[in-house]
């Protein structure tokens, strides 16, 4: 807790409503954060609430808060730019920090009478022509490879003209793939301009290449230079199936960043990728420890980003952004051209942001321990549900009785995708006389949050991301009134089957979704599903068997319903139960010895 919160409040009660800046300080004067303000009161006001609603980072900046600064603006778009300039000179402690620690990766164009072309980790003072730098060391070497083998250049480590005719041609002459420079048939000067054009279609693209290619082979024909039209007749065939082949091609983008990102446990990721006439050009991928929105990230991300990056003419985007107008004029006059931020979920856009968000998944699972899958079907839980972030902590409650007897709840917990089941929790309902899923719904999810209001048991000192539960809109409906007058502000939401007990739909309060055209999302349901149905079922059963025991031990002599109790509550398996000797079990039971020799006998027949 905050002992600065009450001067604090006071201070921001007589603050402008103006647009602008807000400098957040500690006890020191150092300055920790850094944000911009549509209207600065009502901004500031947020983080001083008596009862907030802050994630674990902010929570922890606000306690260290000891006071703030601000400057005012006149209008939005001035406040981002301020706060670009700030956060950029400061560097702030807790701000989304874009921070550029990669190794970056080159072509080099050797510098000597026949060059070769190859992808280096570094520049050496060594005369060479180097492109880049490349923050993606695949499509660096991709870009090489593709280059070397359209245009026929050789990748062996012979040197030329030193090695003219030394020895036989290798295979890649035999296979087309080299055009022979060894046999000392192609002069220096014909094998440069078979080099500037590769550097060209790296630096253009296949697109862009293949229309100069055309062009070129149009004319040679004309002049009745067929050799050299037949020549680039089959570049631009392999220019082609390269591009046919390969999904880094697309000739609709000329100029564009694709851009999206992925959360979990925590850390986020972002990937960006590069695409310069048709071909992707390079990609990156950031990480972030922060547990903001995406909105936040994705926004802070693209404003610094595009500090000291080439800025394309379109941005492709996994959602929209609240500052989308302000973002796109701030990188206008940044580059002197018209930038559009573009938000798509459909068509071949959409399937360019899920490459991207496939590569920030993957390199993200590296990072924290998940599989791109999880990540992914996360990400698309969040989307289907309307959530701000991916659901990491999800609590599911599924119901299980045999008609009004061992009525039971039970609640399966996945955190980051997965099952924990140490944290799985049994409910024997307790309020209910007779069979009403509703009811015992409500009475179990009371009882769990009672716990978590005590704070005395550890497995229900955590707030879910996420509740579901086993049933369609009735459950959702009988349950988030009792939610909300307990103040636990958790999205509930049911969970459908169809006819042959599979999950077909995800409902809410007042509609139902569907899932299954989300087939990562699908999945992860489905199992979470399948899982809190078993937890449930399993405990119905071994209860069910219980009170069955219970039962027949009364019949016996001399054992009521308490002495049967204690037996099974002490042996609490049936393994446990049958390694029971019979002066084990009379000692226990305080019964004589014929009695427990009954009890025995009973044992043994289970």
């Amino acid at each position: 807790m905050n002992e600065r919160l009450p001067y604090l409040r006071e201070k921001t009660s007589g603050l402008t409503v103006s647009p602008g800046v807000y400098i957040m300080k500690d006890k020191q004067g150092k300055i920790i954060y850094i944000g911009k303000a549509k209207n600065l009161k009502n901004r500031v006001t947020s983080y001083f609430r008596e009862t907030p609603d802050h994630t674990p980072k902010v929570s922890q900046m606000v306690s260290l808060v000891y006071d703030y600064d601000f400057i005012v603006t006149d209008t939005e778009y001035e406040a981002l730019v301020l706060e670009c300039s700030l956060i950029k000179q400061h560097k702030p402690k807790y701000n989304i920090l874009l921070k550029d620690d990669k190794g970056y990766h080159y072509i080099k164009v050797s510098k000597e009478a026949y060059p070769k072309i190859t992808a280096e980790k570094q520049i050496s003072n060594d005369g060479s022509i180097y492109l880049g730098p490349y923050t993606s060391s695949a499509v660096t070497k991709q870009a090489v490879n593709e280059a070397n083998l359209v245009f026929k250049l050789p990748t062996c480590k012979r040197r030329f003209p030193q090695e003219f005719k030394k020895d036989r041609p290798c295979l890649y002459y035999y296979i087309s793939q080299c055009i022979g420079v060894c046999k000392g048939d192609v002069s220096a000067e014909e094998y440069n301009e078979f080099v500037s054009q590769a550097i060209d279609y790296i630096k253009s693209g296949s697109s862009a290449s293949i229309e100069r290619m055309q062009k070129e082979m149009e004319e040679a024909a004309e002049n009745l230079d067929f050799e050299r039209a037949a020549v680039l007749r089959d570049r631009i065939s392999a220019i082609s199936k390269a591009s046919q082949s390969q999904k880094i091609f697309d000739n609709e983008l000329k100029d564009t960043d694709v851009i999206a990102l992925a959360q979990n446990v925590g850390a986020s990721c972002v990937a960006l990728l590069m695409y310069r006439n048709g071909r992707l050009f390079d990609k990156s991928t950031y990480i972030f420890n922060d547990d903001d929105t995406e909105e936040d990230i994705l926004e802070a991300f693209i404003v610094q980003y595009y500090q000291s990056n080439d800025i394309p003419k379109v941005i492709l985007i996994e959602r929209e952004l609240p500052n989308k107008e302000l973002i796109e004029e701030l990188l206008r006059k940044r580059c002197n051209h018209a930038v559009n931020l573009l938000y798509r979920q459909r068509g071949n856009s959409l399937k360019l942001i899920m490459l991207a968000k496939n590569n920030a998944s993957e390199h993200l699972s590296l990072r924290v321990g998940r599989t791109g899958k999880e990540i992914i079907a996360l990400d698309e839980l969040a989307r289907l549900l309307g959530m701000d972030k991916p659901p990491l902590y999800i609590e599911a409650y599924d119901i299980s009785n045999l008609a009004s007897t061992a009525m039971v709840a039970g609640m399966a917990v996945f955190e980051n995708g997965r099952p924990l089941k140490s944290a799985y929790k049994r409910f024997s309902i307790k309020n209910v006389g007779a069979q009403n899923d509703y009811e015992c719904m409500r009475e179990v999810l009371v009882r769990r949050f009672n716990r978590y209001f005590e704070g005395e048991e550890k497995g229900f000192l955590r707030l879910p991301d996420l509740i579901l539960v086993d049933g369609g809109k009735g459950h959702v409906n009988a349950v988030e009134p009792v939610l909300r007058e307990m103040g636990i502000d958790v999205p509930v939401f049911g969970l459908v089957k169809d006819s042959k007990h599979r999950t077909r739909a995800i409902a809410s309060s007042g509609s139902e979704i569907s899932v299954t055209s989300t087939k990562a999302a699908f999945m992860l349901i489905t199992k979470i599903q399948d899982e809190m149905h078993r937890f449930a079922i399993s405990y119905q059963r071994s209860k069910h068997a219980k009170t069955t025991y219970e039962l027949e031990l009364t019949k016996i002599k001399g054992i009521g319903l308490k002495k049967a109790q204690k037996l099974l509550t002490t042996y609490k398996t049936k393994k446990a139960l049958k390694s029971a000797t019979v002066d084990e079990i009379s000692k226990l039971l305080a019964v004589k010895n014929e009695t427990a020799v009954e009890v025995y006998k009973f044992i043994e027949k289970l």
